[in-house]
């Protein structure tokens, strides 16, 4: 890169880097004075061009598209002139704000060129005319701008400070977001593609209407199928494209999800995020397949597997949106159709579109890794889909038959560790899909980033969370197991519900050696959470001491008759608690109480650990 081009790229990025921190209001006032300067700039060259070249009295005056704009006359030229230049005096004083006698001597001082051209004057001085108009001009214009040159510098200097302390203090990611949500770049660059794209469609509908002599504004679907291909393929032709294309795909991810939402009834506000991860992941796609540096017609083939991709993995979002819903509403027991019928039927949706979409793609493509890709997204989605809807079947005929069914949780755990397993082989698989295509297809250090980031969230981070919560559920079965039971008519005596469900026991009963008792799979459930009694918070498994502990009374204090042979050992254990109970003396209470104080907070600990573990 020669010297020259190189200062001048460094201008162009000092210049861009300090448009970027100003405000809005600097910003926009910047945009004003830049929009007057090229209306000068603009004057000025058409009343050169029109003084200097025109021939008013020879010369037909038709556009670049050989329409014919006015007649060939002088006169109709001039006070097309006049209109124009006054369009532009008016422009320009009204942006730098220019009032009193000054907006006219401008407005005088743009006419004057086409004043000497009316009059015919000499060549000589109408040229005289034209630089000294042109001199007025820019005097007054690096006048204004030399004025409102202090306030900009006090303007930057401010945002300047205002963005290093935002960095010092929050960082440079808030920063980085504060700056973005402030400029507003998605909508620039979607304005830009939208703006390009319908210059784009106006130059080729007239292109065709001339090829095709018709005066029709209709044409046939074969010529409006190539300009939509034409206009497609052009829309990412450059890196800038891309982007703009990005925002407009964010925008109609950003609406579809909020329509979704509407439809189903979610107000979770993570569920918003689909207007974030469209375009992110659509940018991904471009970059990792070099979109945009590929041949017209390669360039359109790949587009159209990249959003098959990219529609896929919508729906796989939502699905997530429309999961927690489908659970909710199954646990809640809600019995509407009306609030059941939109989750359901968007179900319904996430299973029959992939199952068309691979039906469509085997049709009309032979067997690729592409195609394997997609088809192995779709099959994941049917199988997560099935998942939702049998767990959700569960919940229903649970709440149906308005009984304690015991097995429920297992049944939940088996279905939906089968489907996290499905998930995970389908996970090893498609790593083992990009790793072919990046050894003996199309290799980038893009698709190895991303095939890295693969191998750690849907594989490795999987599995993890898989495990332990297999570990934690083990676990808690190995507590409830090695706790007492009381079964049939020992249940009857106890007049009293489970403190967890506030259900009354109806088959059997577990006992903690804190003597409270509780329906095993409630107990179950609590110990996914932490490792202490619901009652007093006292720790539930204890190896060495379990059986030492085994009175057996209820959660109001009822003691049930000892009808077992370990008699003699429950009546010592008895009468030690008799002793224990006597003697109440302020030192004893004080050691419990720390001793229990510290036990809570052991189990606010494990039990934070446990919610952010457990994924079930």
């Amino acid at each position: 890169m020669s010297w020259p081009r190189k200062q001048a790229v460094d201008q162009g990025i000092f210049i861009s880097s300090i448009v970027l921190i100003l405000s809005q209001r600097s910003l926009f006032k910047f945009y004003m004075y830049s929009s007057a300067f090229l209306l000068a700039a603009t004057s000025v060259l058409v009343n050169y061009y029109a003084s200097l070249h025109i021939d008013f009295y020879g010369a037909y005056n038709t556009s670049a598209f050989g329409i014919e704009l006015l007649p060939q006359k002088g006169p109709s030229l001039w006070m097309a002139l006049i209109v124009l230049q006054l369009t532009f005096g008016i422009g320009y004083i009204t942006l730098l704000q220019i009032h009193s006698i000054y907006s006219q001597l401008i407005i005088l001082d743009l006419l004057v060129p086409i004043i000497g051209l009316i009059t015919e004057l000499p060549l000589h001085i109408r040229e005289t005319l034209v630089f000294t108009s042109s001199l007025i001009l820019t005097l007054n214009t690096v006048l204004v701008l030399a004025v409102k040159f202090k306030w900009f510098y006090y303007s930057t200097r401010y945002v300047y400070l205002l963005v290093r302390h935002m960095y010092r203090i929050y960082g440079l990611q808030l920063l980085m977001e504060d700056t973005w949500k402030r400029i507003r770049f998605p909508d620039i660059l979607r304005v830009f593609w939208l703006t390009r794209i319908t210059a784009q469609a106006a130059v080729l509908v007239y292109i065709l209407r001339m090829a095709n002599e018709t005066d029709s504004f209709f044409i046939s679907w074969d010529d409006f199928w190539d300009l939509i291909c034409n206009l497609i393929i052009s829309g990412c032709d450059s890196t800038l494209t891309v982007l703009g294309m990005s925002a407009v795909i964010s925008s109609v991810a950003h609406y579809l999800g909020l329509g979704i939402l509407a439809f189903i009834g979610s107000t979770e506000e993570d569920d918003r995020r689909l207007g974030f991860v469209a375009p992110v992941l659509f940018f991904i796609l471009a970059l990792q397949t070099g979109l945009s540096g590929l041949r017209p017609e390669e360039r359109l083939i790949r587009l159209s597997r990249n959003m098959c991709l990219l529609l896929t993995a919508v729906l796989h979002f939502i699905h997530g949106m429309t999961d927690p819903v489908l659970m909710s509403l199954s646990a809640s027991h809600v019995s509407s159709f009306r609030r059941h019928f939109p989750v359901l039927f968007v179900s319904a949706c996430l299973f029959i579109l992939p199952v068309l979409l691979s039906y469509v793609l085997w049709h009309h493509y032979a067997l690729n890794t592409w195609l394997f890709a997609v088809t192995a997204f779709c099959v994941e989605l049917c199988l997560k889909v099935i998942v939702s809807l049998t767990v959700y079947t569960l919940f229903m005929i649970d709440g149906y038959y308005n009984v304690l069914w015991e097995k429920l949780d297992d049944y939940v755990y088996y279905v939906r560790s089968t489907g996290n397993i499905i998930e995970f082989i389908f996970g090893v698989v498609m790593f083992g899909n990009g790793a072919y295509t990046m050894m003996f297809e199309s290799g980038s250090k893009i698709r190895a980033c991303m095939m890295c980031l693969h191998a750690y969230f849907n594989i490795y981070l999987q599995a993890k969370n898989g495990w332990k919560t297999f570990m934690n559920r083990r676990t808690a079965v190995k507590k409830i197991n090695s706790l007492p039971e009381i079964k049939g008519s020992r249940l009857q005596e106890i007049d009293d519900v489970c403190a967890i469900c506030y259900h009354e026991f109806t088959t059997s009963a577990r006992i903690t050696p804190c003597n409270h008792y509780f329906h095993a799979l409630c107990l179950r459930k609590w110990l996914y959470i932490q490792d202490t009694c619901p009652m007093c918070h006292q720790k539930v498994y204890i190896e060495d001491d379990i059986k030492d502990n085994s009175n057996i009374s209820n959660n109001n204090g009822f003691i049930a008759p000892n009808e077992n042979p370990e008699e003699a050992i429950r009546e010592a254990a008895a009468e030690s608690d008799r002793e224990l109970n006597e003697d109440d003396s302020t030192d004893c209470d004080d050691d419990v109480q720390r001793e229990r104080n510290g036990v809570i907070q052991h189990t606010d600990t494990a039990a934070e650990e446990f919610i952010n573990d457990d994924t079930d």
